[in-house]
């Protein structure tokens, strides 16, 4: 997904970014680029029929000496016209627009949402798609927008000024010559100008993101204890200002350059052009008199409408480039072939659950190996745990298994296949999974458990998970049961759940999904040792009837697992029973009975029971 700046300030790329933006509006809500093309067309209309038609014949018939009775009847039938085009002009701009603009708003974020769910988790992880992501997600529909009328204005305007050109050259040859003014000042400052904005806001747009966390975590309740128990909120303050400070810097870098070619761009578009016709047909009328008073006001007409044609003919060009680079990013993120798809096809898994195999998986992250040549096999009907300090890799084989990454080295197989292979949700959905940073949404208990998925009996089926996990009782005493809305973003009356008993409901989710394979990842670590155990007793009575994998930290827990998987650093050390590790006293009897000691306050290493 990445580009050059080169290649995004290209006018050629820039150009193919505001015709992709063309395409998608057209394919999201056509009558946007209809109701524009009409405006445009009537806007440019009436300049060129007033300037051009409406000055000419008053001003010819007063010449002739043509009666009232004439020029009132072409007056009356020309305000008629424009009196419409007014109507339909309010119309659109107050009505049909607003309306147009908010389905162009709500189909373009569509695509965005599809395609964000699509990308493969890392790319949430590399900063640099983020902050793509986010400029591609800033304001789209206004811009995409602007370039509907910029391209349509710019079209039209170019014919206008062609008409209009040609009635100029009637009356004056040279006088056409003064149209290379704001050709300048647009077309070559306003470009250079439309350049370094872009610039600056590539420049501020990490300061940006920095500053929206900063304001992020002052409202929302994440941090809210944080902030008030400790001096964390200085950081923050210092985080903000020096995000403050470095886009005054950015600011500061481009504003001399900004300035002037502001000026220029001004002096040229307006300045020149103005004062230069008015002086050149003052002269030409007193000095020279080679034109009557009404050749020059015709001419001076002309050139008035002229000039204002070709303001907004460049205005619309410049606002395509400008846009057009913005939309650079839009375009980068919903055309990013993604490594991982989510709405990947393949073969349909066998839910008959056979084995989950490991063969020579290796896996790095930034240039840096967190899996090394890793092989294990899971079998049907089998507890198996994954142990091993921080940092050894355990969570990350979970995602790998569940294909939110793939391995660099190796190969995983679901009995027998590549999981490459499968449909990817399909495959996914033989995995019932709770991770140790589970996240609760602002939505009822029992939704956040079904979490999308409906069935005939899941009032049992969620009341059922719930007293696994160990948190029915509590979710009682809410205002609304499993109806209660969880957390107060929407309902000022909503359940704020204590640590451990938000991980419970977490944990419930996985229970109650039907999965050939349950996965739980540290889904005891808010917990005190009396809940832990309850919960494994659920975890380990749920193991009959599935094959359970399961991290955690507190080796007591794995004590009754088929298999213990001891990690570190990506490796795998040791593999076997509880019992058969503790009789080879390697790292894994090491780590098991400085935690026993620990857990029982024992000194003496002959009192740890093994």
């Amino acid at each position: 997904m990445s580009t050059t700046d080169k290649d995004k300030l290209s006018f050629k790329v820039t150009m193919k970014n505001a015709w992709y933006a063309m395409t998608l509006a057209s394919q999201i809500c056509p009558n946007i680029i209809v109701h524009s093309f009409f405006l445009w067309l009537i806007g440019h209309g009436e300049w060129v029929f007033f300037d051009g038609i409406f000055m000419r014949v008053v001003v010819d018939a007063l010449d002739k000496g043509l009666g009232f009775d004439h020029i009132f009847r072409f007056i009356l039938i020309s305000g008629a016209i424009f009196c419409a085009c007014a109507i339909y002009t309010n119309y659109i701009e107050n009505v049909v627009y607003p309306l147009e603009t908010n389905r162009l708003f709500g189909g373009i974020y569509k695509k965005l949402y599809a395609k964000a769910k699509n990308v493969e988790l890392r790319c949430y992880e590399d900063s640099d798609f983020y902050n793509r992501y986010t400029m591609a997600m800033d304001g789209a529909e206004e811009k995409i927008t602007a370039i509907i009328r910029g391209i349509l204005g710019a079209a039209i305007g170019a014919v206008a000024a062609v008409i209009v050109f040609y009635l100029m050259f009637e009356i004056d040859h040279y006088a056409i010559l003064f149209i290379l003014s704001p050709l300048v000042g647009n077309f070559i400052f306003g470009n250079l100008k439309n350049k370094y904005e872009f610039k600056r806001y590539q420049d501020q747009a990490p300061n940006e993101k920095v500053l929206n966390y900063v304001s992020r975590m002052m409202y929302l309740p994440d941090g809210a204890k944080e902030i008030r128990l400790s001096k964390v909120f200085e950081l923050m303050k210092k985080q903000y200002r020096e995000a403050t400070e470095k886009n005054v810097k950015v600011a500061i870098k481009y504003a001399f350059a900004n300035c002037s070619l502001s000026f220029f761009r001004i002096t040229f578009t307006f300045t020149v052009i103005f004062e230069g016709v008015l002086l050149y047909a003052i002269y030409r009328n007193r000095v020279s008199n080679t034109i009557t008073l009404a050749e020059l006001t015709i001419m001076t007409s002309l050139m008035v409408a002229m000039t204002w044609i070709l303001i907004r003919v460049f205005e619309n060009i410049m606002e395509i480039l400008k846009n057009g680079m913005f939309i650079n990013n839009l375009r980068s993120f919903l055309e990013y072939k993604e490594v991982i798809p989510e709405d990947q096809d393949g073969d349909m898994p066998d839910r008959e659950f056979g084995s989950l195999e490991f063969r020579n998986v290796s896996f790095s992250y930034d240039d840096k190996e967190t899996i090394h040549d890793l092989s294990f096999v899971i079998k049907k009907g089998e507890t198996a745990a994954l142990v091993g300090h921080n940092g050894a890799g355990k969570t990350t084989i979970i995602k790998l298994m569940l294909r939110l990454y793939d391995p660099d080295k190796g190969v995983i197989l679901y009995n027998g296949k590549d999981i490459r292979q499968y449909n990817l949700k399909a495959y996914r959905d033989v995995f019932a999974t709770t991770f140790q940073d589970f996240k609760l949404f602002g939505m009822s208990v029992k939704e956040n458990i079904l979490m999308g998925r409906h069935f005939d009996d899941e009032d049992e089926r969620v009341i059922k998970a719930l007293k696994m996990a160990g948190v029915y009782d509590k979710i009682m005493t809410l205002k609304d049961g499993v109806d209660t809305m969880m957390t107060k973003e929407f309902d000022e009356e909503g359940a704020v759940l204590s640590g451990g008993e938000s991980q419970k409901v977490a944990v419930a989710r996985t229970f109650v999904k039907e999965a050939p394979m349950k996965i739980f990842d540290e889904p005891s670590s808010a917990l005190d040792p009396i809940a832990e155990y309850e919960l494994f007793k659920s975890i380990l009575k749920e193991a009959k009837d599935h094959t359970m994998l399961f991290i955690s930290h507190r080796l007591s827990s794995v004590k009754d697992c088929d298999k213990v998987f001891m990690l570190e650093k990506g490796t795998l050390i040791e593999e076997g029973t509880h019992k058969e590790l503790i009789a080879a006293q390697k790292q894994y009897y090491q780590m098991y009975k400085k935690q026993a000691m620990n857990y029982l306050a024992l000194e003496n290493e002959e009192e740890v029971i093994l």
